[in-house]
């Protein structure tokens, strides 16, 4: 027993399992001491869940791309990131020119709408122009050359945003609905984040029934489960990965807009952040599942709103909100090492066999 113990587990696993352990351990005993402390009141904690839960939101949507891509093409497309950079880049601009002239305040419902559907053009326009310039004629090569070629794509249109417009932030204009809230059993909520949540969950019905109860959706999960089978039947291909292309890029512009209206600031740098984040979310609740993208942003969403206070207040740690982007990376790292397929990855990989 101990001879097969030493040939299927290696120094290296033993060494990956106790620095995982040891995370999780130092996350129990942050915890503990958190709660025994009294610090934070219920409502402190709900505060945090809405917050959680609309960030969240978000990071579905821009794991919707990755986890598509990834089901059809099985690549990382890390160029989504600045797909979702560009649609609410864009749109900053079209937002500025509507707020001018008055109407985004006297008409914020049809100034959204029209800002979002800029947002989600320009976004899925990107991203199918990457599919045919960059990934196309890459599609039967090793899976090591679009990959690198992604990661270049990202740094190209990064710098192709900083020469056409600078280096500098541009801000959202306020729309003064949005910026009023309402209290429920003493807890403040603002219409930003009722906004976000409605739409993001609004978003993910719509992309969900796109998938699961569509005639195209139907063809997209059957070029999934097996390109050659799928076009044999008469499904085009390339039809099917390039609307997927266009979906995903839509999606993401989608969440860029309500991303900004959490934090109403673009920049050329902007998708890097929440692209890692919400790439994590989809590894997290197992790549190339669509459900599980969800179920792994939300879950993302409220480790980052949540969980520096409740992991690292007890720690003794000053200002535990400072490293909320590291909640991430952990996160990252503990699925790699005790369940790299994500929550729902092994039950479809247990279906498709």
């Amino acid at each position: 027993m101990l001879r097969t113990w030493r040939q299927r587990y290696t120094l290296t696993d033993l060494f990956i399992w106790v620095i995982g352990l040891v995370i999780a351990g130092a996350v129990v005993w942050g915890t503990i001491s958190t709660l025994r402390l009294h610090l934070y009141t219920s409502i402190d904690w709900i505060d945090l869940t809405i917050r959680g839960l609309a960030l969240g939101g978000v990071y579905a949507l821009i794991a919707m791309g990755y986890t598509m891509v990834y089901g059809i093409l099985k690549m990382i497309n890390f160029a989504h990131s600045e797909v979702f950079m560009s649609g609410p880049f864009v749109a900053c601009f079209v937002a500025l020119g509507l707020a001018s002239t008055g109407f985004l305040n006297k008409q914020p419902v049809i100034g959204l709408a029209f800002i979002l559907i800029i947002a989600m053009a320009v976004s899925g326009g990107v991203a199918l122009l990457l599919e045919r310039i960059c990934y196309r004629p890459l599609r039967n090569a090793p899976r090591l050359v679009p990959l690198i070629t992604a990661i270049g794509a990202s740094f190209f249109l990064q710098y192709t945003f900083r020469g056409l417009f600078g280096s500098g932030s541009y801000g959202y204009p306020a729309i003064n609905i949005l910026q009023k809230s309402f209290t429920i059993r003493g807890v403040q909520v603002f219409n930003t984040q009722v906004v976000v949540i409605a739409g993001s969950v609004l978003m993910m019905f719509i992309l969900f029934g796109i998938v699961q109860w569509t005639k195209i959706g139907k063809a997209m999960r059957a070029v999934s489960e097996d390109k050659e089978a799928a076009e044999l039947m008469g499904i085009d291909v390339d039809k099917m990965i390039v609307f997927t292309f266009g979906l995903g890029g839509a999606s993401a512009g989608a969440a860029g807009v309500l991303y900004t209206l959490l934090f109403p600031v673009v920049n050329f740098y902007m998708g890097f952040t929440p692209g890692i984040k919400a790439f994590t979310a989809a590894v997290l609740g197992g790549i190339g599942n669509v459900p599980g993208a969800f179920l792994g942003a939300i879950i993302l969403g409220l480790l980052e709103s949540v969980g520096p206070n409740l992991f690292l207040t007890g720690l003794g740690i000053p200002s535990p909100s400072q490293l909320k982007d590291a909640i991430a990376f952990i996160v990252l790292v503990l699925i790699l090492i005790f369940r790299p397929s994500g929550i729902l990855g092994e039950r479809i990989s247990k279906d498709k066999a």
